[in-house]
C-alpha cells in the first residue's frame, strides 16, 4: 500500500485514533488493493462463473 493512502487514511481521523479500526481498514484496503492486481493480472474468476457458484447459496 502506498504511503500516500496510508496517510489519507490517517486525516479521515481526529486526534484520536482508535488503533483497532485503524489496523482493520488498513488491512480490509491492502485486500482490495491485492485483489485488484490480481485481476488486472488475470487471475480473477469471471463473473458468470462466480454467479454459478454463488447459485447453490442463493437458491
Amino acid at each position: 500500500m502506498q504511503k500516500e493512502k496510508v496517510l489519507a487514511v490517517l486525516d479521515e481521523y481526529t486526534d484520536e485514533v482508535d488503533v483497532d479500526a485503524l489496523s482493520e481498514k488498513l488491512y480490509l484496503l491492502q485486500k482490495i488493493d491485492d485483489a485488484e492486481k490480481e485481476i488486472a493480472a488475470g487471475n480473477g474468476i469471471p463473473h458468470e462463473e462466480v454467479r454459478r457458484r454463488l447459485a447453490k447459496w442463493l437458491t
